[in-house]
């Protein structure tokens, strides 16, 4: 196997096994000085922080979860109505858990054979009242976690490099709040916690040169070719995407909030430019047309293309604003808002929400839009059981990206690419979940290339294969006691596909299951054990390495899971109902000793005569020379897909299911022995 592609961990600490040193659990109500304790704290109501604080939960620790708003679910409940998820097949976990519960609710209220339980699509397309009660409910059964709503983030107080507590303002009294944790979970779509902890951290892009990306800094590119355009320099700036908001909307006329007279700040002049977009062809259909893209052929070369609609249960859409218009007037409003203070951000919520319900009011009544744009314009409305605390608008403004952490390792373009011939993307040893999304960033500056096809800065939907992420991404470089999985360390590019919620909120499980561990063995963050978390992240079915071949009914499953982040597989055929070749039984007894620090592995006579495959009977016994392992339960029996003869070719499925047990027997033996 080539391992150029294979990257080792470094810095992150020795083994450690069995369950430590158990940390007494902490959760008090505030003092009298407005203090609060806990075992975990995580910032930021976003999925990725309650996936966080649910993680957490569960495996004992008593978590506080704090969020700005007085609603949990930052997107998710703020009108991203559909899972942004091309591989079903790749993220799992809690995530999972969360579009089986919608189902459920749908399932539930509306019956199994239901137009409602279709749009839902298996619990990936939701309403945003869906997504919030369905997050409320996963929080409420966790007796172990406390909210904080209105809680605004001030101050992060440090000692010896650790954030000994936090600051808050209470948006709702106007008191001073603080809140201290053994660890703290920055689960911001913003990197707060870590920026006013003084970590390091990137903002805007990446020049080309720094990690030798293809797509980074200043770029032009054809969304509809895929390919690069003239006038792109590569250079870094400090710019971001475009920011929106996600608009939830409803063609039920009875459930319809209409504008009827023009917003707060309403000016034409911001939307003129999409009657050039009109004129030019550039609200017509896309090239490729893809299901729950948001596409449909009655809004092609109409002004009401300058949204995009993708359908969700009760007559309700989940609604983009369209991007790729030249018109797209929400570029640049955002520059200073990772770093400005909570008035300023403010300012720019207010100005988000102007520009969109300007852009609503704008095509369903302008008079120089053609009358029948205005009239299909005019069946879609804001949903009058939608938001409904906030004049049925969303109360979420979608960060696409802010602050990133400069963390142990920094993802980028090339990790989540194929490089050269591999035939899968970058293996990491610290593999903690696996990422799938296209790279999508929202235009970046107002100029457009010189063909007038595109806003520079768009990436749209390039297409990428699965890709794992380290856990040293969430590890800042010296902030202690802190884990980052929303902000976490990657270039723009790279940023551009981790961005997404379904895996977020993986990420996040990942998070609060590190931070428990964390408290619970007495290590920084940066010491956790990764073997271990990974074998509980499979054990709570976490995807780690993608294949295309295998699915939970293989018996070996958590055992390829396990090994495909060693480096046993070259591309994303498991294979795993095939014979195992010489070849291959070497790299992986190889790689078996490394982890295990184990060099006293006898190989077997005959598997050193370069036989073409190996039989059961070798590889058992060259296992059971492992000197810390009496092998008593390593009968075939408990790895064969099914009893036969020793002497028959070994599968390469059951070489993982037996080189994984004896790994775990090995590594309780040493636990035994310290």
């Amino acid at each position: 196997m080539d391992r150029r592609n294979f990257i080792r961990l470094s810095s992150l600490g020795t083994l450690i096994t069995g369950s430590g040193i158990a940390a007494s659990c902490v959760y008090k109500n505030a003092n009298s000085e407005g203090e609060n304790f806990a075992d975990i704290a995580v910032i930021g109501g976003t999925p990725a922080g309650i996936m966080a604080a649910i993680a957490a939960a569960r495996m004992g620790s008593k978590v506080i979860l704090t969020e700005y708003h007085s609603h949990l679910g930052g997107m998710t409940t703020s009108g991203l109505g559909k899972s942004d998820i091309e591989n079903k097949e790749a993220i799992a976990g809690l995530f999972k858990e969360f579009t089986e519960k919608v189902l459920q609710y749908y399932t539930g209220k509306y019956g199994e054979n239901s137009k409602e339980v279709l749009l839902c699509k298996e619990g990936y397309y939701y309403e945003p009242s869906v997504a919030e009660l369905v997050f409320n409910q996963m929080i409420a059964e966790e007796k172990n976690i406390k909210v904080l709503f209105n809680y605004q983030i001030e101050e992060a107080e440090m000692k010896s490099e650790k954030i000994s507590r936090l600051r808050f303002k209470d948006r709702t009294s106007g008191d001073t709040r603080f809140l201290k944790a053994e660890v703290f979970v920055d689960a911001t779509y913003e990197g707060d916690v870590f920026a006013l902890a003084g970590a390091v951290y990137r903002l805007g892009r990446e020049g080309k040169e720094e990690f030798n990306e293809a797509h980074a800094g200043h770029i032009f590119f054809d969304f509809n070719e895929k390919a690069f355009l003239e006038g792109g320099s590569g250079e870094e700036d400090s710019r971001l995407p475009a920011y929106t908001y996600r608009l939830c909307m409803t063609d039920d006329p009875a459930n319809s909030y209409v504008l009827t007279e023009p917003p707060h700040g309403y000016d034409r002049n911001n939307y003129v430019e999409y009657f050039n977009d009109l004129k030019d062809g550039r609200l017509s259909a896309p090239k490729v047309f893809k299901e729950g893209h948001g596409y449909y052929s009655d809004h092609f070369d109409t002004m009401v293309r300058v949204f995009s609609f993708t359908e969700i249960p009760n007559r309700k859409y989940d609604v983009n604003i369209n991007p790729r218009p030249l018109g797209f007037p929400f570029v640049g409003e955002n520059y200073a808002y990772p770093e400005t203070d909570w008035a300023a951000r403010e300012r720019i919520f207010k100005r988000h929400r102007e520009l969109t319900l300007g852009l609503i009011y704008f095509v369903q009544n302008d008079p120089e839009i053609p009358e029948e744009h205005r009239n299909l314009a005019m069946k879609y409305h804001l949903p009058k059981d939608e938001f409904t605390d906030n004049e049925h608008f969303p109360w979420q403004l979608y960060i696409r990206e802010a602050r990133r952490l400069k963390g142990m390792y920094t993802l980028t373009e090339n990790d989540v690419t194929l490089r050269e011939d591999a035939q899968r993307t970058t293996v990491f040893e610290d593999t903690i979940i696996t990422g799938e999304f296209p790279i999508d960033s929202f235009p970046v500056s107002k100029v457009p290339s010189k063909d007038n096809k595109v806003l520079e800065g768009y990436i749209g939907m390039y297409e990428i294969s699965p890709y794992q992420i380290p856990y040293r991404i969430l590890v800042p470089e010296k902030v202690l006691g802190l884990i980052v999985p929303v902000a976490a360390s990657t270039t723009h590019v790279a940023y551009s596909t981790v961005r997404m919620e379904p895996l977020w909120m993986g990420i996040g499980q990942v998070a609060g299951i590190a931070a428990h561990m964390s408290r619970e063995l007495q290590v920084e963050i940066k010491d956790v054990p990764v073997l271990e978390l990974q074998n509980i992240l499979i054990k709570n079915h976490q995807i780690l390495t993608y294949f295309k071949d295998i699915d939970r009914a293989d018996k070996a499953f958590d055992a390829v899971q396990f090994w495909g982040t060693k480096g046993f597989f070259d591309s994303y055929l498991a294979r795993t109902q095939e014979h195992l070749s010489t070849e291959d039984c070497k790299l992986w007894l190889g790689i078996f000793e490394e982890i295990t620090n184990n060099p006293e592995i006898t190989i077997d006579a005959e598997l050193n005569n370069n036989g073409q495959v190996v039989s059961i009977s070798v590889l058992q016994k060259t296992l059971q020379t492992m000197n810390k392992s009496d092998g008593k339960n390593l009968q075939p029996e408990s790895w064969l897909y099914e009893k036969r003869a020793l002497k028959s070719n070994v599968l390469r499925g059951e070489a993982c299911m037996a080189m994984y047990q004896l790994y775990q027997e090995t590594e309780l033996a040493k636990d035994k022995n310290t």
